[in-house]
């Protein structure tokens, strides 16, 4: 496959994991605190396995490491948000038969395998290090999301969730500049924006959407644009 494909590939995945962090930012702004809306999870799905796709024919352990952990929280938060039933059953079954089948392929195939991905060439082994450290941490916030949400029986993303957001997205930056890879540089440079956003409606400093109450036409855009994502 060609190297254009595999970025294009890589772009889609992240222009879906930039318009999910845009949707919940947005949603949260308009309510002036930190929400967990369904859609935000709906698109982490498809992002994960465009994603995962990306990192295999990448040969890059570090990405295949993160969205294996991931996958299976974001169907956990569907069924917290009692929206996994609610999904057409072709999608569902699709949404669990995709990630198997690529487990499948990393498993038995002759190229593109588990083997190749330890053992790229391209990435030396203190990056790998790095790069996988960076991953652990960023796919943390996850399972601490999880853990968190659990607790309470509902979907939430606590104040940790965003600040252990921004420790790995910089080190994954990082690893993106010496990797050479433009879809991590990409994703993880626009992501920071919003991970700081909502750390800072966690700690009260107000919605940026309250500043805008006294323009009517922008009250009502908003408002539109809110209940076509919810």
């Amino acid at each position: 496959m060609s190297d254009i494909l595999i970025y294009a590939i890589g772009f889609l995945s992240q222009i879906l994991f930039f318009a999910r962090n845009i949707a919940q930012w947005f949603l949260s702004e308009k309510e002036g605190e930190v929400i967990s809306p369904v859609v935000y999870w709906q698109i982490s799905l498809a992002a994960s396995i465009l994603m995962l796709t990306y990192g295999i024919l990448r040969n890059d352990f570090a990405i295949v490491l993160g969205q294996i952990i991931v996958y299976m929280i974001y169907i956990r938060n569907l069924q917290l948000k009692k929206a996994w039933k609610l999904m057409h059953p072709a999608t569902r079954i699709l949404a669990i038969v995709i990630p198997l089948s690529y487990i499948g392929w990393l498993m038995f195939s002759s190229t593109h395998n588990f083997s190749s991905i330890l053992k790229n060439e391209n990435v030396p082994l203190l990056l790998m290090i790095w790069g996988s450290a960076g991953q652990v941490i960023f796919t943390f916030r996850f399972i601490y999301q999880w853990i968190y949400s659990e607790r309470r029986k509902n979907s939430f993303l606590p104040l940790g969730f965003w600040v252990i957001s921004t420790i790995g997205s910089l080190m994954i930056f990082t690893y993106a500049i010496y990797r050479l890879d433009p879809v991590l540089f990409a994703a993880h440079s626009l992501g920071l924006f919003i991970y700081v956003r909502n750390i800072l409606l966690h700690l009260g400093k107000g919605s940026l959407f309250s500043r805008l109450n006294n323009i009517p036409f922008i009250n009502k855009l908003i408002q539109k644009v809110s209940d076509k994502i919810k």
